[in-house]
């Protein structure tokens, strides 16, 4: 199953979801990137959806930080993946 934007052109970014499919793939679940952060959920509101999700009782990392990129908060996925939940700064944004 491919995932993208409602909206979004075939050609857009897209996330496989795959089922591991070998017991090495299986051991790597949740540590695909070696533990680096690749995932990350840009918002336009920092404070509402950080509240939104803790009201979903999203599994928080960590906690709200501020950085020079922006305002970062870490959750975990149902699989052990790792988000950045960021507003990144306009300025910071090449």
């Amino acid at each position: 199953m491919t995932i993208r934007p409602p909206g979004a052109q075939e050609d857009a970014t897209t996330i496989l979801r795959a089922r591991a499919a070998s017991p090495q793939q299986v051991l790597a679940i949740g540590n695909q990137t070696g533990g680096r952060f690749f995932l990350f959920l840009p918002t336009d509101d920092f404070a509402r959806d950080h509240a939104a999700f803790t009201a979903a009782r999203v599994d928080w990392v960590r906690e709200p930080a501020t950085h020079d990129y922006g305002t970062v908060a870490v959750f975990a996925d149902l699989y052990g993946n790792h988000w950045d939940l960021v507003p990144f700064n306009r300025a910071t944004q090449r």
